[in-house]
């Protein structure tokens, strides 16, 4: 798809609504599907964008369990992730916890003259980089020796046992009261990483201050967030003058899109470097987060995460950088990218987040991608990475809902493989046309999600290896159908006579550790062998062996059917 500006005064206008999406009550399946894919057209380079992950859990970073996930993906991604953790400017003693992490750099002694401690940073990078990855350096949030003192009027001492201190509960989130220290601690961290990992490892990383600065995470006024990222720009470039360096990573909603433009507006003005401008959206809001049901009922309402809202608040976030010349064409990365909110809620909280433990969600995931590369492909192709906001949780019971890569013991979810497609996805971009997918020229009035739809995201690898991902899915978890659909992938313009074609699967049977565990009674306490049938289905698997294909005039007409939600790979190696 040729890149075009897509016109600030169309874009962002379309209304999606606010809330999750429902189960459509007359819900309408596809029946059968084609795609017209041009193995001889390929449309530039196919832009990694999932590429990234990010997590609130600092500390978990450096335990094993993380760091063999940090591995894991290393092993099968080509491309190296950026990493965003939160919390590593909070103090604390290295406790982990769901939503809650602490990196506990900053110190003062007895005259308040500031010192560092390291120790966790360290533990934490050293997981990241020793596994291929680089850092997106989320500079936040205040430690607690720079909390100005009229924050403890706001957050007073807490007299209870689930909570450790009115500094975790939210003094955390004040502006730092000294600016000039808040200076010194960033550019101490970035000489810091400059001797530890080098300046060849360092210039990978990307750097943003704060996150979410528009709700809670930010108790102060926009203005003085505006000002601390230009003392932030300075210090981390009075270090490293070629830093990439960015933000404001607001939300999707209206507030979000207010601060964006006054950040914007403050860069403009002022003249602060900004490299990228970084946002979020997530997919649900579903009411209530919490249902505080018995264990095992079925959820009250029955919602279900919306695509369309995901996309609406991107194309409305890109039309406020097409406000402004200067930064229109700047990269654009929405490193908090999810269906779910927020990580740490499961399915026994609400059992609307069950999707994160089921085929689903992996093919929600692949849908979501084509669709953002083509609205990136809308305006300049400004998006560069679309970050999950997913890692792991210590402690959860087997399949606990939660938005994660892995769950109890290490086993690998279904969510997995979907990064396991896109890893094997080629550099080039292919023209890929489904006479039964969702457009995205209007993304307004779409009360119930995306409907559902077939559609396909095709590339081709420099030995002429092609590759179609093609799914079907619709913005419903809760939609039955038993008919799978029937899809044509109609190639063309294919350059060898004959290729080993491959279809790698993602459904209720395919790719899919939770299918397995529910079939053996769902177990909590599983013995070594139902361990053992659990894990070896976990991975990437495939709808039956490799064949060979021939190909006439170029032209080659493959089948396959489609359940409702599933994803398939096919992978053309020529022969």
């Amino acid at each position: 798809m040729a890149n075009t500006t897509r016109s600030s005064e169309h874009a962002g206008h379309n209304r999606v609504h606010p809330t999750a999406a429902r189960s459509d009550p007359d819900p309408r399946h596809v029946r059968e599907a084609e795609v017209r894919i041009d193995a001889a057209a390929p449309s530039g380079a196919l832009a990694p964008i999932w590429a990234s992950m990010g997590y609130d859990e600092i500390n978990y970073t450096y335990r094993p369990d993380g760091k063999r996930l940090l591995g894991a993906i290393g092993e099968f991604s080509p491309q190296a992730f950026h990493v965003r953790p939160h919390y590593m400017f909070c103090s604390g003693s290295g406790w982990g916890q769901p939503h809650w992490g602490n990196g506990n750099v900053y110190h003062e002694d007895a005259e308040g003259n500031p010192f560092y401690d390291f120790t966790l940073l360290d533990e934490t990078y050293d997981a990241i980089v020793g596994a291929g990855h680089h850092v997106l350096v989320e500079l936040g949030f205040t430690p607690k020796d720079l909390v100005p003192e009229k924050a403890k009027d706001v957050f007073p001492v807490i007299s209870s046992p689930t909570v450790y201190s009115a500094y975790e509960h939210g003094l955390w989130s004040f502006p730092p009261k000294d600016y000039g220290k808040w200076a010194g601690l960033c550019a101490a961290t970035a000489a810091h990483v400059l001797e530890r990992y080098g300046a060849e490892e360092v210039a990978t990383w990307v750097w943003e201050l704060w996150n979410e600065p528009d709700i809670f995470y930010w108790r102060g006024t926009p203005q003085q967030y505006y000002d601390l990222y230009t003392v932030t720009v300075e210090a981390i470039r009075s270090v490293l003058p070629d830093a990439r360096v960015g933000g404001p990573s607001v939300t999707g909603g209206d507030a979000g899109v207010e601060f964006l433009r006054g950040f914007l507006e403050h860069c403009k003005e002022t003249g602060t470097p900004l490299d990228y401008v970084s946002f979020h959206t997530k997919g649900s809001a579903f009411t209530p987060w919490r249902t505080y049901g018995p264990i095992g009922a079925p959820a009250p309402v029955q919602e279900s995460p919306s695509s369309m809202k995901m996309l609406f608040e991107v194309d409305r976030l890109l039309a406020v950088m097409g406000e402004f010349p200067e930064y229109a064409g700047l990269p654009a990365l929405i490193d908090e990218c999810d269906a779910g909110v927020p990580a740490h809620h499961s399915a026994y909280d609400n059992p609307n987040f069950r999707f994160q433990n089921t085929e689903y969600y992996p093919v929600f995931q692949a849908k979501l991608m084509k669709k953002l590369l083509d609205l990136s492909d809308a305006y300049r192709g400004n998006i560069e990475q679309a970050t999950t906001w997913s890692f792991y949780f210590e402690g959860e019971r087997y399949f606990e809902g939660t938005r994660s890569w892995t769950t109890q013991g290490g086993i690998e979810k279904p969510f997995m493989n979907a990064y396991r497609l896109f890893a094997r996805l080629g550099g080039e971009r292919l023209p890929a046309q489904s006479d039964a997918s969702f457009p995205i020229d209007d993304l307004s009035g779409r009360e119930y999600g995306m409907p559902e739809e077939v559609d396909a995201l095709a590339s081709i690898g420099a030995d002429g290896t092609v590759t179609a991902l093609v799914w079907r899915h619709g913005d419903d978890q809760y939609a039955q159908d038993a008919e799978p659909t029937a899809a044509v992938l109609a190639f063309s313009g294919l350059a060898a006579a004959s290729y080993t074609a491959t279809e790698y699967r993602i459904d209720a049977d395919h790719s899919n550790a939770h299918t397995v565990w529910e079939a053996l009674g769902s177990p909590q306490e599983p013995d070594a062998e139902d361990l053992a049938r659990i894990h070896s289905r976990q991975g990437l698997e495939t709808l039956g062996e490799p064949r060979a294909v021939d190909v006439e005039g170029g032209a080659l007409r493959y089948e396959t059917a489609l359940p409702l939600p599933s994803v398939s790979l096919v992978v053309l190696e020529p022969r």
